[in-house]
């Protein structure tokens, strides 16, 4: 689920915290660097629980309307196509999903969050993309797959609560939102239609549920058989056992300016770029000079990353002068 260039920013946020109290020690660091990574699968798990919710809040309505005391016509046979949506279905009937939810205590659960679900209810039954999709003739499985993309992307990652509640819950999540949103929409999108037919016997059913929910599985927090976790930790403790080193380095390559005139993150970013051209011998010195470029973009002052490239280059010829940089493999000496 995790891409090496979120696992690198991870580190660099972990890295800033622990320049920030000097007391700690890389421990404190590697549990504050797990948690963060932690959290931000809770928020994709808790985007994705927000499915059900809302086809429960709809149910709530179709309930309460045929309860009138004069209902009419559409409160006794309500349109059923979001609550009958196939998408949501495999969500709220998924084994993972509600397993997860339960181990991280990823839910919807306590007054205020219910009542943002049903201001988030309301606000999509007013929008557009809603009313088109409920009044179309359209239907089957790509049309829900197409309706629950569409919404989540307008309604659901915008609604302007949702961004209040999640950045009160967690300090972190306000960097993992575009990730975790990116993720729903990779899982929704990989959903394929299961068709089980009434006949079949229990057993046979029951087996195709399971072939189901294999197909239909929610992404894990790390790739299998992947050392994505095993390269998190490896990075943070290099970079904090190579800092008084990197620093003089780094003091050296921009002629002696004192390093407390250069933004903070400029230097942690050269740092990490650093550690990672000498330690990992796997990764192409072209692959990191070029994500920590990226990441300064976002990370740093607008000039920062043309400074920081012009640091690093220098940083890699020094290093490669005095055969600190060595990479193993075909294709990964650039």
């Amino acid at each position: 689920m995790l891409n090496r260039r979120h696992l690198r920013i991870k580190v660099l946020q972990t890295l800033y915290a622990f320049s920030q109290h000097e007391d700690k020690e890389f421990l404190w660091a590697k549990k504050e660097l797990f948690k963060s990574v932690n959290q931000m699968y809770e928020l994709y798990i808790s985007l994705l629980m927000i499915f059900p919710e809302l086809k429960h809040k709809a149910e709530h309505r179709i309930e309460e309307n045929k309860k009138k005391m004069l209902p009419s016509e559409e409160d006794l046979n309500p349109n059923l196509k979001f609550y009958d949506n196939q998408i949501i279905r495999i969500l709220e009937e998924s084994a993972e999903l509600r397993h997860q939810s339960e181990d991280l205590k990823a839910n919807w659960m306590g007054d205020e969050k219910q009542e943002l679900i049903r201001k988030m209810y309301n606000h999509i039954r007013q929008s557009e993309i809603y009313f088109e999709f409920m009044n179309n003739e359209k239907s089957g499985f790509e049309e829900d797959k197409e309706f629950m993309v569409q919404l989540f992307k307008t309604e659901i990652a915008n609604f302007p609560l949702l961004f209040d509640n999640l950045e009160e819950r967690s300090v972190y999540w306000m960097d993992d939102i575009d990730l975790a949103c990116s993720m729903v929409i990779k899982t929704i999108k990989s959903f394929k239609e299961v068709e089980l037919k009434s006949e079949d016997t229990e057993v046979e059913t029951e087996s195709e549920e399971k072939a189901g929910e294999v197909k239909n599985s929610i992404l894990p927090l790390y790739k299998p058989n992947d050392d994505e976790e095993e390269f998190l930790a490896d990075l943070l403790r290099q970079a904090i056992k190579l800092r008084p080193e990197n620093l003089k380095l780094i003091d050296v390559l921009t002629d002696n300016w004192e390093l407390d005139r250069i933004a903070k993150m400029d230097v942690l970013l050269m740092e990490l770029a650093i550690t990672e051209l000498v330690t990992f011998s796997n990764i192409p010195t072209k692959v990191t000079l070029n994500e920590y470029i990226e990441i300064s973009k976002f990370y740093s002052t607008p000039k920062s990353n043309q400074f920081i490239n012009g640091v690093l280059d220098k940083a890699i010829a020094k290093l490669e002068s005095e055969g600190k940089i060595n990479k193993i493999g075909r294709g990964l000496m650039k």
